[in-house]
C-alpha cells in the first residue's frame, strides 16, 4: 500500500519563492518525491489559493501566466473538488475544533480521499487527525520523518 499525501497550499508557494531559498529547496524536494512516486494530492482549494499568493503576496510575485502554467501542472496530480458535502464537514469540524474554516477544509479534503499524511506549515506538526498525520516540512525539529 502506498503513502497518500496531501499538500496545502504553502508547500506548492514555497516551491516558487525565491525569498526563502531553504524552504523553496525543501519545497520542490518534497514536490518532486510524492509527485513522482504518484503519492502527492491537492484540492481545487489549493490551487485557487496558489494562484493568488504567487500572483500578489510573494515579494517577487509570479506572472499570471507562469502561475498558470504551475497550476495547470499541480492539476495533474489527482485532485479533490471541493464540493458541498466538504464544505459542511468543514464548517462541523470548525465548530468542534476551532481551526479556521480555511484549514478545516484542507483537512476534511486529505481525510475525504483517505490520506495518511497532510504537509501543512499551518496547523501542529505530528498532530494525528482522524488517523492521518500533520507534518510540518519546515519544521526545524528532528521529529520530522516521513
Amino acid at each position: 500500500m502506498s503513502v497518500k499525501v496531501f499538500a496545502d497550499t504553502n508547500l506548492l508557494v514555497y516551491a516558487f519563492d525565491t525569498g526563502q531559498p531553504e524552504k523553496q529547496r525543501t519545497a520542490k524536494r518534497l514536490i518532486a518525491d510524492y509527485g513522482n512516486r504518484s503519492a502527492l494530492i491537492v484540492s481545487t482549494q489549493v490551487l485557487q489559493e496558489f494562484f493568488v499568493v504567487t500572483t500578489r503576496k510573494l515579494k517577487q510575485p509570479l506572472s499570471t501566466e507562469l502561475a498558470g502554467k504551475a497550476v495547470e501542472q499541480f492539476a495533474r496530480y489527482p485532485l479533490v473538488q471541493i464540493d458541498a458535502h466538504l464544505i459542511l464537514d468543514s464548517i462541523t469540524r470548525h465548530r468542534d475544533t476551532g481551526f479556521s474554516f480555511w484549514d478545516c477544509l484542507i483537512v476534511e479534503a486529505a481525510l475525504s480521499v483517505g490520506c495518511d499524511l497532510l504537509m501543512s506549515e499551518d496547523l501542529h506538526h505530528d498532530q494525528q487527525i482522524d488517523g492521518m498525520r500533520i507534518i510540518n516540512p519546515f519544521s526545524e525539529s528532528d521529529a520530522v520523518s516521513f
